[in-house]
């Protein structure tokens, strides 16, 4: 995994960061908007536990992560390496995503979501 900036500081419970509101970043706004409802064919929750962590995206369907990789004081890098690879060990599929591709191209970033979505459909052999 390559590290990157990760805002994995979620003390303050769903999505509250020192620099984001009680309703998140504006890009796990953004995306949350684009994927709640089953809109990518199934379903996403936020801001969850999975094992010790507290995970931005979760879908149970496909035991699958979406996080939001982004600036900030509280990044860690090494933390970051550590949740993804207890998560990958548990089963669960981690999608990384940079905040500013969901900021700057919100389509694109939903038509691969779709993409992996389906992809990962058929490897549990769902499709």
């Amino acid at each position: 995994m390559a590290c990157r900036k990760t805002n994995v500081n979620r003390t303050g419970g769903a999505g509250v960061t020192p620099e984001a509101g009680p309703l998140g970043t504006f890009p796990e706004v953004l995306l949350w908007k684009n994927i709640k409802n089953r809109a990518l064919g199934v379903e996403f929750h936020r801001q969850i536990p999975v094992d010790d962590y507290i995970v931005d995206f979760y879908c149970h369907e496909l035991q699958m992560v979406i996080e939001i990789d982004g600036t900030s004081q509280y990044y860690n890098c090494e933390k970051d390496r550590r949740k993804q690879e207890r998560l990958e060990s548990l089963g669960v599929k981690v999608i990384r995503i940079d905040d500013l591709d969901i900021k700057k191209f919100i389509n694109d970033v939903i038509r691969t979501l779709e993409l992996i979505v389906f992809q990962r459909k058929r490897e549990l052999r769902i499709v």
